[in-house]
């Protein structure tokens, strides 16, 4: 049956197709996955940014098909660790279409990579510097500049990057150790709906590219990053206002000495091509709050749901009013609760055995599941 969208959701635009005899009848939870949405996606965006080559982060979807299918359109890789090195090169990809982005690596890893022939690294201290001008001596290198993450459902600014300042030191270390430093990274946080986000960062690329110029070095490629959104909501602007924007940035930063550009984007690929579909196992009320319990939850596949960082739009099958409820996942852990601060709106028909489904679930949900906490099995995914 289609799905009933609730109050205030915004669903992906195929969203009222009929699902396939597949899904149909597949055991739940499991995500369903439409190939050819993914790619259509990606061409769109990389219209609305022609002039910057787009990396698909390999970590927000890892399935074969869908980098096959994504190597052929002519996209390149984001990947961050042997496993997706490994996959990205399966699927089409050569070498050269690589950046392993993770700014922090195991040295067997680098020494993987460089032997494989990916020779773009992303580093963000000394010691990574060092490392890989030992594992992969005369490779390039991009030093990845710290953001604040401001405007982002899921921000990415504790755990890596540093300051301008730090970023200038380290591209000349990595040119005194023999290594090509080509340029500046940055990732402005996931699920990004400011489109001005990239100013700051872009900005301070410019800033840092002047600097080393002034040295004798030669950097000419930035990489923007990702945080390029899924539609979950009214609140996430269009592609080409992302694309419209970063030019503006980019030509008042830089002028006539506008850098190579590349991008990494994942869940804005990825995202709107996926529906994970869980069943209702219980309905509970209690003291007058209704809980719906699934069987999917934070170790299922929503891992994103922790803070309600990510809030997906559900549907049903369900028609009638609709009430608040708190939703739940399958397993004995008091973590495994998705919406509790801000409860969603689910029919007051709802009971045992129905279908609920998370649009805008294809990033960060199979790849996020458990191996299998609780017993529950690793979330399943039907590719179409």
């Amino acid at each position: 049956m289609t799905d009933v969208l609730l109050p205030g959701d915004t669903a992906p635009a195929d969203a009222d197709a009929s699902p396939s005899i597949a899904t149909a009848t597949q055991a739940t939870p499991y995500l369903d996955f439409d190939v050819p949405h993914a790619v259509a996606t990606y061409r769109r965006l990389s219209a609305a940014l022609p002039e910057t080559a787009l990396h698909y982060a390999v970590k927000a979807n890892p399935e074969p098909r869908l980098l096959e299918a994504l190597a052929r359109a002519g996209c390149r890789f984001d990947v961050a660790s042997p496993a997706e090195i490994t996959a990205a090169l399966l699927a089409g990809a050569a070498p050269g279409d690589l950046v392993y982005s993770n700014p922090v690596k195991r040295r067997d890893d680098v020494r993987f990579a460089a032997r494989l022939g990916v020779d773009l690294f992303a580093v963000d201290s000394p010691a990574e510097v060092a490392k890989v001008a030992e594992a992969a001596p005369g490779s390039r290198v991009l030093a990845r500049l710290v953001t604040s993450g401001d405007g982002s459902d899921w921000p990415l600014s504790r755990k890596f990057g540093c300051s301008t300042g730090e970023v200038v030191d380290l591209l000349r270390q990595a040119a005194a150790r023999g290594l090509h430093a080509d340029g500046v990274s940055f990732h402005v946080g996931s699920q990004q709906r400011d489109p001005e986000s990239w100013r700051a960062p872009i900005e301070a690329a410019a800033s840092i590219f002047k600097t080393l110029r002034a040295d004798g070095l030669d950097p000419w490629l930035l990489d923007l990053g990702g945080g390029f959104p899924a539609r979950l909501d009214e609140g996430c602007p269009a592609p080409e206002a992302y694309g419209a924007a970063i030019e503006r940035h980019l030509s008042a930063a830089f002028g006539d000495q506008r850098p190579t550009t590349i991008a990494e984007p994942g869940r804005g690929i990825a995202a709107d091509a996926g529906v994970l579909v869980a069943t209702v196992v219980g309905v509970v009320h209690r003291a007058g709050i209704r809980w719906v319990f699934l069987d999917a939850g934070v170790f299922t596949g929503l891992v994103e749901t922790l803070d309600e960082a990510i809030r997906y739009p559900l549907g049903t099958d369900r028609t009638g009013p609709t009430g608040p409820c708190v939703l739940a996942g399958p397993t004995c852990d008091s973590t495994d609760v998705l919406y509790e601060d801000v409860p969603v709106e689910l029919p007051l028909a709802l009971i045992e055995g129905d279908r609920v489904r998370f649009h805008g679930a294809g990033a960060y949900t199979a790849t996020y599941s458990t191996i299998g906490f609780n017993g529950f099995a690793p979330l399943a995914t039907v590719v179409r």
